[in-house]
């Protein structure tokens, strides 16, 4: 495989995330003007968009197997392709049980993506956690954008066509990628597709030490970043007391450095090893959740609450060196249904992040729920020292 032609697939992979993430997060900033036009309340959009995220993450072990089975271009144009449909649908819904319902299925199609992407990009590089690092900043990247470009179309033409961002994007994408991209040979054509459900081989792959201890670190690192994506705005604005286009400004800012630092990350993890780089990101998640409690608390001035943000988004790049950690781990046979298997067990538990945070919002308000998050990047930190130290092997 040439250089040039691993650097298109890297870029295409990566907008292909871009144009799924799009998708999902045009939805957000345009609650109010759904809630209105359907007359729901806030809870059932939010039910509609937790069933989009729960499909999203139970998609990434059968995207594997499907990879496995038919090659993974096929799987991610089948992504890219039925995120522009399912937001075309959305867009068209005529009642909210057709909205529930094409959400969930855009979380479903759009989750395709991701394990299949990723394990296709490892057989491109050698130095995999650069590519991780490039490849997962196509999140942020939609982060940073997709939200205020949803809200600004919205509101001048109406949310369905603030939801029809989607589509645009995930369109010419599609035709990117398939006019680029080769065929890929599925690695396993003739297995059945139930035999890679059987029971036994699943539950001995997680069981293995070392897979378990890093879904374990995944997991936290999920949960926290799982709230800080729903609440952070929230914590900066009725917590901190800022304004709400400066805690917009910086909730933008977060993706920024969450985007930027992510192939920085995947590379230093190639360069120093992985348990070492996700050590700096999770101490800097300590210091950075510390920092925003006791800056909003005391009133300390912006500029501290500006470097706890910063040291945030570079605490949730911990993505690249530890997906890096998995592929590590993971024999080639195994990456395609194996990492899409981690990758729902920890997404699906992370995603606790939200409700619990939210209800410790309420119950103890915003400097503990950001408190606690602080302690959850230390019991990772402390489980990853003291794995170093012990010379546990994990």
């Amino acid at each position: 495989m040439n250089w040039r032609y691993a650097q298109t697939a890297l870029g295409l992979c990566t907008l292909a995330f871009t144009a799924t993430m799009v998708a999902r997060l045009a939805i957000s900033p345009l609650v109010p003007e759904i809630t209105e036009a359907f007359g729901v309340t806030n809870a059932t959009v939010g039910l509609a968009l937790s069933g989009m995220w729960v499909a999203y993450a139970l998609s990434q072990f059968p995207s594997g197997i499907l990879g496995d089975r038919y090659g993974e271009r096929t799987v991610i144009l089948v992504a890219v392709g039925s995120t522009a449909v399912a937001s075309l649908l959305i867009a068209a819904s005529p009642s909210t049980l057709a909205f529930m319902l094409f959400t969930v299925v855009l979380g479903a199609g759009a989750g395709l993506h991701y394990t299949v992407a990723t394990t296709f990009l490892t057989r491109q590089f050698d130095d995999i956690g650069r590519a991780i690092g490039v490849h997962v900043a196509g999140g942020p990247i939609a982060g940073l954008v997709a939200p205020p470009a949803a809200a600004l179309v919205g509101a001048r033409y109406g949310w369905r066509a603030g939801i029809l961002l989607g589509t645009a994007v995930a369109i010419p994408v599609f035709t990117l990628f398939a006019w680029r991209i080769r065929p890929t040979e599925p690695r396993r054509p003739d297995q059945p597709i139930r035999e890679r459900f059987a029971l036994g081989p699943l539950v001995e792959l997680l069981s293995r030490p070392s897979i378990g201890y890093t879904t374990g670190l995944a997991t936290l690192n999920a949960f926290t970043w799982q709230a800080t994506a729903s609440f952070l705005p929230t914590f900066l604005e009725v917590g901190g007391g800022l304004s709400a286009a400066l805690s917009a400004l910086l909730f933008s800012l977060y993706f920024l450095v969450h985007g930027g630092t992510q192939p920085v990350t995947g590379s230093l993890s190639d360069r120093i090893g992985r348990d070492e780089t996700v050590i700096l990101t999770m101490a800097s998640g300590v210091v950075g959740y510390a920092l925003l409690v006791v800056a909003t608390r005391d009133g300390t001035g912006l500029g501290p609450v500006v470097l706890g943000v910063l040291l945030v988004g570079l605490a949730m790049s911990w993505g690249a060196p530890l997906q890096s950690r998995f592929m590590d781990l993971l024999s080639d046979a195994e990456r395609g249904a194996g990492f899409g298997l981690v990758r729902t067990v920890y997404m699906v538990f992370g995603a606790s992040g939200s409700v619990v945070v939210g209800a410790v919002s309420d119950a103890a308000g915003w400097a503990a729920a950001f408190g606690l998050l602080a302690a959850v990047m230390a019991v990772g930190l402390l489980t990853l020292s003291a794995n170093r130290a012990l010379g546990l092997g994990y």
